[in-house]
């Protein structure tokens, strides 16, 4: 008995050693902001404090004077505290962050349309900008179910982030529960990829410069990993959906230590919950299956996307015996991989590949994998682990239409201006009537034989309003 009692301690002790080696290697960014937006006090959510945005708080970072706090009029059972409250915007808006650490930086918005009886957050339609990107336009935060997690990742060469809200008119208005703005690892995003231009493989260049939004992030073959089992704090979500036919596929799960190495891809590109599970295809004889698995993911059109794939060979029982093709949007991409080959002759080491695609008029990517001309029998003939699919921005640097910021932030209804332009008319005419009126007694002193002059020339308005532009320039 004392020996099962001392076996148990061990284990628990290995454990928490294990859980604490473990923390000490998570990911730490050098810029790290979380605000819990409308909220008077801090909340915590998967072990990460987000700060109130208040006025009385000094790490509020928002700039605007017509906004309010609005929170949920029931409380939502099931749902972190940062969507029971959100900053409500009226005009347009910003919050500013500072960057110690240039590069790549992810930035999630968080949304939820709770049920308020001061206001309709369904009424809500509006614009955000980040550093000159549009990330949205014509927003209306979702659906009142779930929340929703927007990320974006984008190059940072300034000293601030800003995200702007712009209600899209004077009658609507903006609205966000939380905010991340995060310095990201710099091997996130690499500077180059393989472009798929039809049947043509071309190398794409300058990549780590783009603007990306994540529209799906897929762990293959295995359950849901929240943001608490992620370095990143991501969410990777079943492929099951996406999945096109599971007939000739096999499920696979890893009970051994994924071994990340150096100069492959990290815990950060993937975590263990990720590349510890697959589907495969494996032939039982010695003939190979004539059979490739295909997932689907609805995208927009007139777009280029990142697609980035994870392997990690956890199925195999020696080096050497994995080969298959891989293909995008059904071009080959990669072939013959060898997942031995490319992680220096290591099992269970994992391995990514990015390809740039464009979307075409389909509204739908499809990857695959399945066996090459090199596969063997008796042997796994193809394997996926994970997908991720990025959205990349176009030539005016938006995600979301083909409208720049700077025509975004002009088409905002100025009242400042249009009550500036009659106080800066009603000004001049009393000058004016000033001046004529000096002048006038002036004349009657000096000389009280002249005539007043009674031809008075009068100013178009087309010119007063000229005069009055030059003025308020």
């Amino acid at each position: 008995m004392g020996t099962l009692l001392s076996s148990h301690g061990f284990s628990l002790f290995l454990l928490w050693t294990f859980t604490l080696y473990g923390l000490c290697l998570s990911f730490s960014p050098i810029d790290n902001y979380l605000i819990n937006s409308g909220a008077s006090l801090d909340s915590v959510v998967d072990n990460r404090r987000f700060i109130s945005d208040s006025s009385n708080s000094p790490d509020s970072h928002l700039s605007s004077g017509r906004t309010f706090s609005l929170c949920a009029g029931t409380l939502l059972p099931g749902l972190p505290q940062i969507y029971h409250t959100a900053r409500v915007f009226n005009s347009p808006s910003k919050y500013v962050f500072n960057v110690k650490d240039p590069g790549t930086h992810m930035v999630r918005l968080h949304f939820h349309r709770f049920n308020s009886s001061r206001l309709d957050l369904g009424n809500s339609r509006f614009h955000v900008l980040v550093n000159g990107l549009v990330a949205l336009t014509n927003f209306s935060g979702g659906d009142f179910v779930n929340p929703k997690v927007i990320e974006y990742l984008l190059y940072v060469n300034s000293e601030k982030v800003e995200i702007r809200f712009v209600p899209a008119k004077k009658s609507n208005f903006a609205f966000v529960n939380a905010i991340e703005v995060i310095s990201a690892p710099k091997d996130l995003v690499l500077e180059t990829a393989q472009y798929v231009n039809g049947d043509k493989i071309e190398e794409f260049q300058g990549l780590n410069k783009q603007a990306f939004e994540t529209m799906y992030r897929v762990t293959v073959g295995g359950p849901k990993v929240t943001p608490f089992n992620d370095s990143l704090w991501r969410t990777w979500i079943p492929d099951d959906e996406y999945l096109k036919s599971s007939e000739g596929s096999n499920k696979v799960y890893f009970g051994g230590r994924i071994k990340y190495q150096d100069g492959g891809a990290s815990r950060e590109v993937g975590p263990d919950n990720v590349y510890d599970s697959a589907r495969l295809i494996r032939s039982k004889n010695a003939s190979i299956p004539n059979v490739n698995l295909t997932w689907e993911f609805p995208v927009s059109e007139d777009y280029k996307y990142l697609v980035r794939m994870h392997f990690c060979d956890i199925a195999s029982i020696s080096l050497g015996l994995l080969y298959f093709n891989v293909y995008v949007n059904e071009h080959l991409a990669y072939k013959d991989l060898d997942l031995s080959d490319v992680t220096n002759y290591m099992l269970a080491s994992p391995f990514y590949a990015d390809f740039v695609v464009d979307a075409g008029r389909s509204g739908v990517i499809t990857v695959s994998v399945g066996p090459s001309s090199k596969s063997m029998g008796y042997t796994v003939d193809a394997i996926l682990n994970g997908v991720e699919i990025m959205k990349m921005n176009n030539s005016v640097y938006s995600l979301d239409g083909k409208v720049p910021a700077e025509l975004i932030m002009k088409c905002w209804p100025r009242r400042t201006l249009g009550i500036l332009l009659p106080l800066i008319a009603l000004a001049c005419l009393l000058l004016s009537l000033s001046a004529i009126v000096h002048r006038r007694k002036s004349n009657a002193e000096l000389f009280p034989w002249s005539k007043l002059p009674t031809d008075i020339h009068e100013i178009s308005p087309k010119q007063a309003k000229l005069q009055l532009s030059n003025i308020v320039t």
